[in-house]
């Protein structure tokens, strides 16, 4: 009888020891898994975006909650025009580039594609004095080629009409003037390389008209959005493609180029609904479904 339970008693202390290694393993095995699943969710280092100021409101919020969500990773933002973004993309200069405008043929031919992150309309701005209200898209464009030149022929004040446009290789300038059909045939009493500049000038001009990212106009004193054939340019109406004057928010990469993780993470997140609510306060109208 002694022997039965020293045989039953060498058993169970077998079975523990056997039973708190296989705890310990599991727990060693769990340890390790959890710490290469942070390892591999915590990004770190830079992403660098380049390209469009008429898009540095979106592209700010869309970073600050990027890098609020990842403090390992830091977002920068040179705002140098659309056509810089681009050609910075393709040179391998910066990981994103920001167009405020499609990509052309021969850009895509190069390898560098396209991908719209927002629609933005190009609103056109007057001085708030202005009495001028509503403009058609052909007199927008008679008024910056020159052949409508005083307030008057549109029901204004009479005054010498000033127009203010963005400079060569800006996302805004391409947009507007392949809207407008007005492509190399404008004529500016000034050409700035800003959208703020562009904004600035026409409130300090009571005979200006300029044309100005929505985002960047909305809440600004001095200025008046105009209507364009009776739509005024809104979120809404530039969704449902009733406000004719809008262009696409577009982030560039190159084909064949891999973005590093942490770059790779930001644009997976701007592309996504999860960024639309900061798209949207930003000014601009989000695309992702």
């Amino acid at each position: 009888m002694k022997k039965v339970f020293a045989t039953l008693l060498s058993l169970t202390m077998v079975m523990s020891l056997l039973a708190g290694c296989g705890s310990n393993d599991a727990a060693t095995d769990d340890g390790a898994s959890t710490d290469d699943q942070n390892t591999q969710t915590e990004l770190s280092g830079s992403v660098s975006t380049n390209g469009s100021t008429s898009m540095e409101s979106v592209i700010g919020a869309l970073s600050e909650q990027f890098m609020t969500d990842n403090p390992g990773v830091t977002v920068t933002y040179d705002a140098t025009g659309s056509g810089t973004g681009i050609e910075s993309v393709k040179n391998g200069t910066c990981d994103i580039g920001l167009s405020s405008r499609a990509l052309k043929d021969e850009e895509t031919s190069a390898g560098l594609v396209g991908t719209t992150v927002a629609l933005d309309g190009i609103a056109i701005i007057v001085n708030a004095d202005s009495k001028v209200a509503d403009l058609t898209v052909d007199q927008i464009a008679q008024i910056f080629t020159g052949a409508i030149t005083d307030w008057s022929e549109v029901g204004g004040d009479a005054g010498t009409i000033s127009c203010i446009g963005r400079e060569a290789g800006s996302g805004t300038r391409d947009g507007f003037e392949s809207i407008t059909g007005t492509e190399d045939t404008c004529v500016l009493a000034q050409e700035l390389t800003s959208t703020g500049a562009v904004i600035e000038a026409v409130k300090g001009n009571p005979n200006a008209i300029g044309y100005a990212s929505l985002s960047a106009v909305e809440g600004q004193d001095g200025i008046k959005a105009l209507t364009v054939g009776g739509v005024a340019c809104t979120e809404d109406t530039v969704l449902d493609g009733s406000y004719e004057i809008q262009r696409p928010f577009v982030l560039v990469t190159k084909d064949g180029t891999e973005l590093s993780a942490q770059a790779q993470a930001f644009f997976d997140f701007a592309t996504s609904t999860a960024a639309n609510d900061l798209i949207k306060n930003a000014g601009a109208v989000p695309v992702a479904q």
